[in-house]
């Protein structure tokens, strides 16, 4: 893809693509049954996306998240956020 592209989307969203890439990185290199590292995805995705996630949603996130039990895309998380 060219630059103009990942332009416009940083225009659009007002995220550097250098985040969004290093989050897809850590999505696709994450251990999903680490609560750990789980947390630490879902308060990026917040972060990012500019929400605050209070606690208990963080933890009905992460509960989710570890019951499931398989990986997850930056869309699912979005969704359980309510974008």
């Amino acid at each position: 893809m060219n630059d103009s592209f990942f332009r416009k989307i940083e225009s659009k969203t007002g995220v550097p693509m250098e985040e969004v890439f290093a989050l897809a990185n850590a999505i696709q290199f994450a251990d999903f049954s680490d609560e750990r590292q789980v947390r630490k995805i879902v308060r990026k995705v917040g972060k990012l996306a500019k929400k605050d996630v209070p606690a208990h949603v963080e933890d009905e996130l992460v509960k989710s998240i570890l019951s499931n039990g398989k990986s997850v895309n930056l869309t699912d998380i979005q969704d359980m956020l309510g974008k």
